[in-house]
């Protein structure tokens, strides 16, 4: 059994637009999520962009906290490759064209590092390193994009429906209907241009 599909990884983040009132966002991927940390952030939209170690570390340790918060210009530089790359990835893939096969590679890369692996907690001894280094914590975040990029999500990587966002998330909706970024954003602002049409049609 792969070590990467029973992790307990949650998902989403605040999001900046700009205009000092940011808003959750659940891209309902771990891969997506990081893919919004970067200047380069799919639809233009993103999280406190990760630019230094130090944002990189919080970042990281945020959702992985047995991972030392070690991660230097080194690890940046690699973070930023992977980030663009599931970036390109979710564009592509959202709307229905090839994904290029030198991201593919970028991701395929990553991927085949080692990641974290899960613990049992417990036990009298540690076994190992007590702690995981920033570099596992990008392979798993890569074997992540290779599970979203593949056939078991079949179609699921969409746009926003509104015609003024580009944001990409991962529909994980029972029924798979999910059309926006966030009911709190775009939903809703939907929901009110139909009210809005709807007492136009009544008062005329």
């Amino acid at each position: 059994m792969a070590t990467d599909s029973i992790l307990p990884r949650g998902t989403g983040q605040l999001l900046d637009t700009g205009d000092g009132a940011p808003w959750w966002f659940d891209s309902g991927s771990l891969a997506l999520d990081f893919a919004y940390t970067g200047e380069e952030a799919v639809g233009g939209i993103s999280a406190p962009a990760v630019t230094d170690p130090e944002g990189l570390n919080a970042w990281l340790t945020e959702r992985f906290p047995e991972v030392a918060p070690t991660a230097g210009e080194r690890e940046l530089r690699d973070a930023g490759t992977l980030r663009a790359a599931i970036g390109r990835l979710a564009r592509s893939a959202s709307r229905g064209e090839p994904l290029a096969p030198d991201d593919v590679d970028v991701v395929n890369l990553f991927a085949a590092t080692p990641d974290i692996p899960p613990v049992l907690a417990g036990g009298g001894r540690q076994a190992g390193r007590t702690n995981a280094r920033p570099h596992q914590a990008l392979g798993s975040i890569a074997r992540d994009a290779v599970r979203l990029f593949g056939p078991e999500v079949g179609g699921r990587i969409r746009e926003c429906a509104a015609d003024d966002c580009e944001l990409v998330y991962l529909d994980t909706s029972r029924s798979s209907n999910r059309r926006w970024c966030s009911m709190q954003r775009c939903g809703n602002r939907a929901k009110v241009r139909a009210h809005r049409a709807r007492a136009s049609r009544v008062a005329g």
